[in-house]
């Protein structure tokens, strides 16, 4: 079992962006990220610690501006907390060992799939094609990913 946390490392190998989205709660302008129209087959990580988050095959276009999912990938991976900046109370989603802010989970995704809508920001997230899974050590999660073309 692979061991995931934050490390300096890791930290320094952030672009501005990514280090203010995940480690300052930041947030990504909405149709900028560039994951938001991937539709390869994969699993998204943490940017920082690697930790498996969501799959392709639970990803969806929800009109949002960012990357949406359905659920996470490994649940035990995923923090909700809630937020109450912005004049608004909401649930903050954050990776469990890297502590990354992620993004946030709303109640409104499809019905029919469970509905939730984690709305994620590219920045903090790392994509891993199918066909790399493997070898980048999260092969255990192949049999959850799907092809969406």
């Amino acid at each position: 079992m692979q061991t995931y946390r934050k490390t300096p490392e890791a930290l320094a190998k952030l672009s501005p962006e990514q280090f203010h989205v995940t480690q300052e709660s930041g947030t990504e302008r909405p149709g900028t990220g560039a994951l938001l129209h991937n539709k390869e087959p994969g699993i998204y990580v943490d940017i920082v610690s690697g930790e498996p988050l969501f799959a392709s095959s639970d990803k969806y276009e929800s009109g949002c501006g960012w990357p949406s999912f359905t659920k996470p990938i490994e649940p035990a991976n995923v923090a909700e907390l809630t937020d109450a900046t912005l004049g608004m109370t909401r649930i903050e989603v954050r990776s469990r060992h890297g502590d990354s802010h992620l993004g946030h989970v709303f109640p409104d995704g499809p019905r029919d799939r469970g509905g939730l809508r984690y709305c994620i920001n590219s920045a903090s997230l790392r994509f891993v094609h199918r066909d790399d899974m493997a070898a980048a050590g999260y092969g255990a999660y192949i049999d959850q990913v799907e092809d969406m073309r």
